[in-house]
């Protein structure tokens, strides 16, 4: 296996793996956004743990980026909140994709943070494929602009709106990933610090305003902190073995898992305008994803 096979094959694992977290969140039920948030990351926070121990990184870390790591923490459990509560009202296949958003948005912050310059082929990309998450969110918002004739109900998107805001919080919590990793901070740490932070922000919602939960309740809120950190550790496998330009696209196949898993389990089917989003940030990204390469 080639290391750009290599890549490949672990960014597709970690596509599964948030596909089933995604899947096992929603199964839980109506559990707040909060407590299962918690459990996902305590989860992540035992592997983290593990992870360091064993690859005797050490906890230490620059107190220069003490500022950095909070913000990527708090954008981080934003971001998780923000996701699960479009995975608990929308269909899997349409939060999936608007979480996807994500790098559109890692483009944006970078220009402001890091002084990366943006392209106008990606100005124009970026575009685009908000206007496809538009088709996703309220296509009536969209009917009605074309017709001149906005309807009340083209309003009421809140859920879709919440997994944009997920996207864009997962966005900058990326492009602080980033900027702590050209400061030498070390990607297990990261991860360590965001899950520490995380159970300790919610702790104090989940013990004020704890839902009680059956067994098979905590099994599916475990497993989705466990295919979350495989997920996790999966996708930096995948960027430790091959460059983002030439695998990242490989990532949106978790939409397809997604789409497979919601059908399979809770009989869940796209509308139309759903398809027509799908395709075009699909399209934007492959079109990224081929323009990069030839850079």
């Amino acid at each position: 296996m080639t290391n750009k096979n290599k890549g490949i094959f672990f960014i597709i694992l970690s596509a599964l793996g948030f596909a089933f977290m995604s899947l096992f969140v929603k199964l839980s039920g109506d559990i707040p956004s909060m407590q299962k948030s918690f459990f996902r990351n305590l989860v992540s926070l035992v592997f983290a743990f593990y992870i360091i121990k064993k690859s005797k990184i050490g906890f230490s870390f620059k107190k220069e980026n003490l500022l950095l790591l909070i913000l990527r923490a708090t954008f981080g459990t934003l971001g998780i909140i923000f996701n699960y509560y479009a995975i608990e009202n929308l269909i899997l296949s349409d939060a999936t994709m608007l979480n996807k958003l994500a790098p559109f948005f890692v483009i944006i912050f970078s220009f402001f943070i890091l002084k990366e310059k943006i392209k106008l082929w990606q100005a124009i990309s970026i575009l685009i494929a908000f206007l496809g998450s538009l088709f996703i969110i309220n296509p009536n918002l969209i009917i009605g602009l074309l017709s001149n004739n906005i309807p009340k109900t083209s309003l009421n998107s809140l859920p879709a709106l919440i997994g944009v805001l997920g996207a864009m919080c997962a966005g900058m919590a990326y492009t602080m990933v980033r900027f702590l990793s050209l400061r030498g901070e070390k990607g297990p740490f990261i991860v360590f610090f965001f899950s520490c932070f995380s159970c300790l922000a919610i702790l104090p919602f989940v013990i004020f305003n704890f839902s009680p939960m059956s067994i098979k309740q905590l099994v599916y809120l475990l497993l989705a902190g466990l295919f979350a950190s495989l997920g996790q550790f999966a996708i930096t496998a995948a960027y430790a073995n091959a460059p983002a330009k030439e695998i990242s696209i490989f990532d949106y196949s978790q939409i397809i898992f997604s789409g497979i898993l919601g059908y399979i389990v809770f009989n869940q089917k796209p509308d139309i305008y759903s398809f027509i989003g799908y395709i075009i940030i699909c399209s934007v990204a492959i079109f990224m994803f081929f323009m990069n390469n030839k850079k």
